[in-house]
């Protein structure tokens, strides 16, 4: 048989972001405060102050007393993000350059409806939207859009103590109507809440969460209970997109994080398999339609009293997705003791440090094979398609005199990549839509809010201080991206 040294013809190359890294404007054209805008910048000089992934993203009610008396960006860097709100026209045509074909963003909820519970909406935010959508199309450009994407309006958080309140649902789904009622013609592919499983790693910037607010006894039911609601939500925003247009698709985004046992200790493998799942749970809910029994089993056994209607989980069961996207950046070891063993970071997760495999700037271990093996784990657990909607190299960029940008580590890290995507589908039969790397342009990196930890294909002359002139260069590997689109991946495949 012949080897077929490309990818399918209809894959989906391209990019992805999210609103409250990129867009800035935070309170302009009647956008009102989100929790991204209340996040305060880190630094983090050593090991421990990059491994605190809480620390650097959940914040109490005196920290967001202070960021709504202060006009500053600099310590809020959220508020500028790269000003793709006034760029954004520039950043899609060199998005274009490259040849996407799909692009996904997130919308800022609080663009659409400043403090979440508006009886009105804002039109001035559904005109910056439809503007990104047509942009987009004018280019043949697949607009891929999250409905909620760490861009929680703050106000529902202060009020409602964000999606713990019931209450959360219907607000939401205002939101999710007018949207997709203004959008469902236009944009095919929709994802409901960006790694939604992250609410038990960073409780406020997913699930608006105060922890002060509550006890340390009651938090684990406050968390689960916020949970369920957002599971809620995304099936009636899914029941909802399918009402709107049959032929739209809706996808549930998870974090994948791929864990291997430290050792062969059965101790070890048991923690492992622990910890994976808690990666599964929340895609098992939205795929599955139902509880897993294991996650039941640890209401039950932690007296964790998670409150339902009578008709949630019918709603869960008939509203399920219909395919599974995620990100994918790195994998670490688990140990049933990690006692004197070596932790790293993650994408917002801290584990046992692997020897067998390089690290990036940022302790994040470099492994293509864990993209191959989360692929077929996906695939085999879901028997839906899969997209790839979040995987990058976060790295130090230098740009010369001549204003060039030489990464050829990025390039190296993202070919590796592609090509354990290359081999899930043709030898291990995996069905998997697209592929959109994380930060096609430089952004702030979620949970440090640096600018220094650069993903893009595109340099952005903006710096951790907030000093730049925003001006937007191409990278080298804007151009080998370029030629892998335009070859279909057998550029690199041959």
């Amino acid at each position: 048989m012949t080897k077929i040294d490309k990818f399918p013809e209809t894959f989906l190359w391209g990019g992805s972001t999210s609103a409250n890294q990129i867009e800035g404007a935070w309170n302009q054209d009647g956008k009102g405060v989100s929790v991204a805008d209340v996040q305060l910048f880190k630094n983090p000089k050593t090991l421990a102050e990059l491994n605190n992934v809480k620390g650097n993203t959940d914040i109490n009610d005196e920290m967001i007393d202070v960021a709504l008396k202060s006009d500053s960006d600099y310590d809020y860097p959220k508020r500028h993000g790269i000003d793709f709100y006034h760029h954004y026209k520039e950043d899609i045509a060199l998005f274009a350059e490259m040849g996407f074909k799909a692009y996904r963003f997130s919308i800022a909820w609080s663009r659409i409806f400043p403090n979440g519970d508006d009886k009105q909406v804002n039109e001035k935010g559904l005109l910056f939207y439809e503007q990104v959508i047509d942009e987009c199309l004018k280019y043949d450009i697949q607009p891929i859009i999250t409905l909620s994407h760490y861009e929680i309006p703050l106000n529902l958080c202060t009020k409602y103590n964000g999606w713990f309140d019931r209450r959360t649902i219907d607000i939401f789904m205002n939101y999710v109507k007018t949207v997709i009622t203004a959008f469902g013609a236009k944009v095919h592919y929709w994802l409901t809440f960006n790694e939604i499983d992250s609410i038990l790693r960073h409780p406020f910037m997913t699930g608006g969460l105060i922890e002060n607010r509550f006890t340390k006894d009651e938090f684990p039911t406050v968390l689960y209970q916020a949970m369920h609601n957002q599971l809620v939500a995304s099936a009636l925003a899914t029941k909802f997109i399918h009402e709107n247009n049959s032929e739209n698709k809706v996808g549930c985004m998870t974090t994948k994080l791929t864990y291997y046992p430290f050792s062969s200790k059965p101790s070890d493998v048991l923690a492992t398999q622990k910890k994976m799942r808690q990666v599964y749970a929340f895609a098992d809910i939205q795929v599955f339609g139902e509880y897993p029994a294991y996650l039941l089993s640890k209401f039950k056994n932690e007296q964790i009293n998670v409150k339902m209607s009578e008709n949630d989980l019918k709603v869960l069961k008939e509203n399920t997705v219909d395919f599974v996207s995620f990100s994918y950046y790195q994998t670490s070891c688990v140990a049933a003791d990690d006692t004197n063993l070596e932790l790293t970071s993650g994408n917002t997760t801290v584990g046992v440090k692997n020897p067998y495999l390089p690290s990036s700037e940022w302790g994040w271990q470099i492994d293509p094979t864990g993209l191959r093996i989360s692929l077929v784990d996906l695939y085999d657990r879901y028997r839906k398609p899969l997209m790839i909607v979040e995987n990058g190299l976060g790295a130090k960029d230098k740009i010369n005199s001549n204003r060039n940008i030489h990464d050829k580590y990025r390039i190296d890290y993202l070919k590796e990549h592609v090509k354990a995507m290359y081999a899930a589908i043709h030898e291990d039969g995996v069905d998997l839509m697209g592929y959109t790397s994380w930060g096609p342009i430089d952004l702030l990196s979620n949970s440090t809010i640096q600018m220094s930890k650069r993903y893009g294909f595109i340099y952005v002359d903006l710096n951790d201080d907030g000093t730049g002139t925003y001006k937007r260069y191409r990278k080298d590997s804007f151009y080998w991206y370029k030629d892998v689109i335009e070859s279909n991946g057998s550029c690199i495949l041959n």
